[in-house]
């Protein structure tokens, strides 16, 4: 029988993400409800050491398989361990973050598992006999669908960073960890990684800034807005509009089809809020609006709105600043 909630923990570079932290947190939730485990699975090369940073963020059991087959990220050998791992204990629930290696991962699992997969949840709630209920944005964002997966296990689900809160860490927290070793089947490896070239970023990643200035469309010079961001020690952030303008790039873009945040000061200029860019940054902890449209539907959800031109309050701000 089917039974635990379990956590995909992603790393890179034996650094263990953050989202997967973060799915940590709402697995404890889940599992108050069912009185079942949480259970987490690192994958990787020499990440042994890390497994009690995943106890510490709530895990119970951290099923760790350990080969230097998983030094780098290539589709096939992580789908060979993960599979071995989840047939072997059968959960009841899997979540994986919706990271570029969640999502060439969790559908290669759900085939082979012979079970359903929901993608880009927001929201997860279950229910005393274990049914997961798994919410995402559908229909471009214009209204959210619950669904279930009733009749087969695990039932899994991908959710993008940044939507859930990670727990505080405690460090006093037991936990057992458990080594396991897989059949590979190596003739399978029809991929093979010959060279890793890392791409710098000049910006702060907009899902680890605590200040985001974000610009939209009623922003004609993005220059300012980056001075201001700078001279506030945050990040710059833009809607999808700027983005597919080519004024911004796409690792900015915050809504449905960019980056969660949930950052502590989320100022806004010339963002009218559509729902799909909404949803990437309504769980942000202040937020100032700043549009010469009165009944722009960002102002729903700002804690501060001004309405005025956005590019002539960026500019009396870094003025003052």
């Amino acid at each position: 029988m089917a039974k635990n909630i379990w956590v995909f923990c992603e790393q890179r570079d034996g650094e263990i993400q953050s989202v997967a932290l973060e799915l940590l947190g709402v697995a404890r939730a889940l599992a108050q409800t069912t009185n079942e485990k949480v259970c987490a699975m690192l994958l990787g090369h020499n990440v042994l050491d890390k497994a009690n940073e995943l106890v510490a963020y709530g895990a119970d059991v951290v099923y760790v398989v350990d080969d230097e087959r998983l030094a780098q990220f290539v589709t096939e050998p992580y789908a060979q361990a993960a599979f071995s791992v989840i047939k072997k204990y059968e959960p009841n629930v899997l979540l994986i973050g919706a990271t570029s290696i969640g999502r060439d991962l969790a559908p290669r699992l759900s085939a082979r598992l012979h079970t359903g997969l929901t993608a880009d949840c927001t929201k997860l709630d279950i229910d005393q006999s274990g049914k997961l209920f798994m919410t995402r944005p559908a229909f471009g964002g214009n209204l959210y669908a619950t669904i279930t997966c009733p009749n087969h296990r695990p039932q899994m689900s991908t959710v993008r960073p940044g939507v859930m809160k990670k727990l505080s860490p405690d460090t006093c927290k037991n936990g057992e960890i458990v080594v396991e070793y897989v059949q590979w089947d190596d003739d399978k490896f029809k991929v093979k990684v010959l060279k890793e070239i890392k791409e710098s970023k000049c910006d702060t990643d907009i899902e680890k800034a605590k200040l985001l200035v974000a610009v939209g469309r009623g922003v004609k010079d993005v220059e300012p807005a980056r001075e201001l961001a700078c001279a506030l020690k945050g990040a710059l952030a833009s809607s999808r509009a700027l983005v597919d303008a080519g004024v911004t790039s796409q690792h900015t873009q915050v809504g449905q089809t960019g980056k969660t945040v949930r950052p502590e000061a989320y100022i806004a200029f010339g963002i009218s809020g559509a729902i799909q860019h909404i949803a990437g940054m309504e769980e942000s902890e202040f937020i100032v609006a700043v549009n010469t449209d009165k009944n722009a539907p960002i102002f729903k959800i700002a804690n501060l709105g001004i309405v005025s031109d956005a590019s002539q309050v960026i500019k009396e701000m870094n003025k003052i600043l």
